[in-house]
């Protein structure tokens, strides 16, 4: 399976694709590129409902955790717009895994994970984030029901309604403004 966008020409009898400069220099080695979908990394598309997923909520349901995230964040210089933000976000790898043995991850393991560099001259309010840090219970729990249908390393994970009921119907992770550094 290959991403339409990446196919340029295509006839009976060649085609012309575009390749990361990875993928390219493993096949010049005859070796197997390390993303390629004959490793078995495709696992199908989500279905709609879960398309808006945020990636604190995809974190939340993760079995394996291996990244940290540090966001950097400027308050608007313009007194009249406070809840105007930019920044950015960096996933860095970790020297360990985190494997859950209970799913969801409770919101102070998913913290663990995150820093927040406010750069601005007021605190920062994590309601004024918008979907940045964005949490949605229901969401979170049928989206582990799916995985669990959908997923065979789901298939024996316990999940813990106990854990669920400590995210907010809809909101910031409970515990994120712990992580601002200002």
């Amino acid at each position: 399976m290959l991403d339409r966008r990446g196919v340029i020409d295509d006839t009976k009898t060649s085609a012309i694709i575009n390749i990361c400069h990875g993928c390219r220099t493993s096949l010049l080695k005859e070796s197997m590129p390390r993303f390629a979908l004959a490793n078995n990394l495709y696992r199908g598309e989500l279905p709609e409902e879960f398309c808006d997923l945020t990636w604190v909520e995809e974190k939340i349901c993760a079995i394996y955790c291996t990244t940290a995230h540090v966001t950097r964040l400027f308050q608007s210089t313009d007194p009249s717009q406070p809840r105007i933000f930019h920044g950015n976000t960096c996933a860095h790898d970790m020297n360990v895994v985190s494997t859950a043995k209970v799913l969801p991850r409770t919101p102070s393991d998913v913290n663990g994970f995150l820093s927040i560099v406010f750069v601005g001259a007021k605190t920062i309010d994590p309601k004024n984030l918008g979907p940045m840090f964005r949490v949605r219970k229901a969401k979170i729990w049928t989206f582990l029901l799916w995985l669990r249908a959908h997923n065979h390393l789901y298939a024996h994970i316990p999940f813990d309604p106990e854990v669920m009921s400590l995210y907010p119907d809809d909101g910031p992770i409970p515990g994120v403004s712990g992580r601002v550094i200002h």
